[in-house]
């Protein structure tokens, strides 16, 4: 069942792109796609179904859906160079994250850790918001969380504090 629901995920992220930019079916696409991220993890584990597929399977389907975001919002912001300096350094170290994963433990290790998941309620609420709070002032905000969140992803990993 877990795994169901992020495969719906999957399909409402591809939804999301035939879908013009802050429509109502924008909206119902992007929040469908968000509470099923919440749902699958707590039927996973209300269910004893968790499993390493199941892991993966949401990871990349998260990957997924942020793309698919990105894809449809960036072209549709005014989006300062300061900002994208800060999501480069951000990207640059996760990039550093996934190779030290591989380093340290061989394998390809997705940290669900509580600031990941702060850093994901933020940005869920991003597309929500930006009509009402600007985005150099929302953006800082969730650039902090994705900064922090992203350096304990990297101590998670490199001690070896984590389990994917």
């Amino acid at each position: 069942m877990a795994n169901a629901i992020t495969i719906f995920r999957m399909a409402a992220s591809i939804v999301l792109l035939l879908c013009p930019v802050f429509s109502p079916a924008f909206y119902v696409f992007y929040i469908m796609a968000a509470v099923s991220d919440m749902l699958d993890g707590f039927v996973a584990r209300k269910t004893n179904t968790a499993s390493r597929f199941g892991a993966k399977l949401d990871t990349t389907a998260d990957y997924m859906f942020v793309a698919i975001c990105l894809i449809k919002l960036l072209p549709v912001l005014s989006i300062p160079a300061w900002l994208y300096g800060w999501i480069g350094i951000i990207a640059l170290i996760k990039v550093v994250n996934i190779i030290s994963g591989f380093a340290v433990q061989k394998k390809f290790v997705a940290v669900h850790s509580v600031m990941n998941k702060v850093t994901g309620a933020l940005l869920f609420q991003f597309p929500l918001t930006i009509r009402v709070f600007p985005l150099k002032y929302s953006a800082i905000v969730v650039c902090v969380a994705a900064t922090f969140a992203a350096i304990q992803e990297g101590h998670l990993i490199r001690t070896g504090e984590i389990a994917d």
